[in-house]
């Protein structure tokens, strides 16, 4: 059985590094095999601060954005989310992202890439991870965290040390068996 894996990038500011940290952990869940990946950009969303009349329980999308990011998360059957850490919080666009939807999240697994200074963007995963256990998905323990990403960060992208491409292993290894176990919950 052949998973869906979106690995969502989770800031949207300009001169962000979640996109060359996105496009190594794509790259490297293709080559892990056990799922089929697909790189989502928030940015190209462009999804308003919940400008939708009704509850997204209700699924009833009057907006263009809103639809097409429905469409994103419900063709997935597991998350990667990418952030960075703002004020110790999730950025608001990836906070705003989540609960545009509710449905389309539900008995999904997810995991968190996080990055930042000396915390990693810890306080940033937390957060999140609280939300998303809100919106019925069951984020796992396993999570990446990056300190001082910017010992990573090469002319040619994201340079991954041997503790990162272990715990990144170890995390696509449980989603797998997470989104595996809960499709049969999605009908």
């Amino acid at each position: 059985m052949t998973l869906k894996l979106n690995i969502i990038i989770g800031s949207t500011r300009p001169g962000r590094v979640g996109p060359k940290i996105a496009s190594w952990f794509k790259d490297f869940a293709a080559s892990h095999g056990k799922f089929d990946v697909e790189l989502v950009d928030l940015a190209d969303f462009n999804l308003p601060l919940l400008d939708e009349a009704a509850h997204p329980r209700m699924q009833k999308y009057e907006h263009e954005a809103t639809k097409r990011w429905s469409q994103s998360v419900s063709a997935a059957d597991a998350f990667i989310f990418v952030t960075p850490e703002y004020d110790f919080f999730p950025p608001a666009s990836l906070v705003n992202a989540v609960q545009c939807l509710l449905v389309e999240w539900g008995y999904k697994p997810a995991s968190v890439v996080s990055y930042g200074g000396v915390s990693a963007g810890l306080r940033a995963t937390q957060g999140l991870r609280q939300l998303l256990n809100n919106v019925n998905m069951m984020p796992i323990p396993q999570t990446v965290p990056l300190p001082f990403f910017p010992n990573f960060l090469k002319e040619d992208g994201f340079q991954p040390n041997d503790q990162v491409i272990e715990g990144t292993t170890l995390m696509l290894n449980e989603l797998h068996k997470w989104a595996g176990a809960l499709k049969p919950l999605r009908g």
